[in-house]
């Protein structure tokens, strides 16, 4: 990336546009719903499961039959828990990063 003084006598240059890496971008934060998953919700979610509350597993069924079908709903829950749920807030967990996670559970455990 060029800087541009202005006690140059030079021609200016086109500057050239900053484009993160992915390395740069993981390091960011930016990480996948996997990773994230495993790092905020494994411990109680183990395989899907819940081990404070097991009528409240991230399987499809249990996720259908409390009416959880989008991201959102999973989101609105890590929020706003329903039972010993840990609450996310968004300084905890960033709405991209949460959104992850939520899509991840709907991909991973139907």
């Amino acid at each position: 990336m060029q800087i541009m003084c202005a006690c140059s006598n030079e021609t200016p240059q086109k500057a050239e546009i900053f484009k993160p890496s992915v390395a740069a971008r993981q390091e960011a934060g930016k990480f996948s719903g996997e990773t994230l998953f495993k790092q905020f919700c494994s411990n109680c979610h183990p395989d899907g499961g819940n081990a404070s509350d097991p009528e409240r597993t991230l399987h499809g069924g249990a996720l259908r039959k409390h009416h959880i079908n989008k991201p959102e709903d999973i989101i609105n829950i890590m929020r706003n828990p329903l039972s010993r749920m840990i609450r996310f807030d968004k300084t905890t967990l960033p709405d991209r990063d949460a959104r992850a996670i939520a899509e991840y559970i709907l991909e991973a455990y139907q």
